[in-house]
This record gives structure tokens, sequence and C-alpha cells, in this order.
């Protein structure tokens, strides 16, 4: 059984930074706490990148459909 949760909306700041997600479930996490998440293998589908500047951030895992990419999904407020 798979007890991984998978981010359906994210909310963004003015600069197009993605600050908070939504998983399937209906909780709301900050990004850097679903960072910690998926470090832990709760999230499915994203991994964490490290930034030239040494920041973490969040991705989705390679393929090759677009629509399921993290700045491509719906936002909520």
């Amino acid at each position: 059984m798979n007890n991984q949760s998978k981010i359906i909306k994210i909310k963004k700041n003015p600069d197009g930074d993605i600050t908070d997600v939504m998983l399937n479930n209906g909780n709301v996490y900050s990004i850097n706490d679903a960072i910690m998440m998926a470090k832990d293998g709760l999230i499915e589908g994203v991994n964490v990148g490290r930034a030239k500047n040494g920041r973490e951030y969040l991705r989705s895992n390679p393929n090759d459909v677009k629509n399921d990419n993290l700045d491509t999904l719906p936002s909520f407020k």
C-alpha cells in the first residue's frame, strides 16, 4: 500500500516562487515542510534539488508529461 501523498495545488508569491503546496488529502504545507516530507518519502512524484546558491527546492520527477510539473499545477489562495 502506498502511503505517499500527491501535490495537487500550489501557492506562489509575487515573484513566482512556490511558497505552499496542497496535497490530495487537503492538507496545506509550507514549501519548507514539503521539502522535508519529500526527503522522508512522504510525497510522490517529487524530489529535492539544490540551487547553485545552496538553497533546496522541490521539483517534479523527470518525465515527458508537462502538465504534472509543479509550476503548471492549479493555484489556491
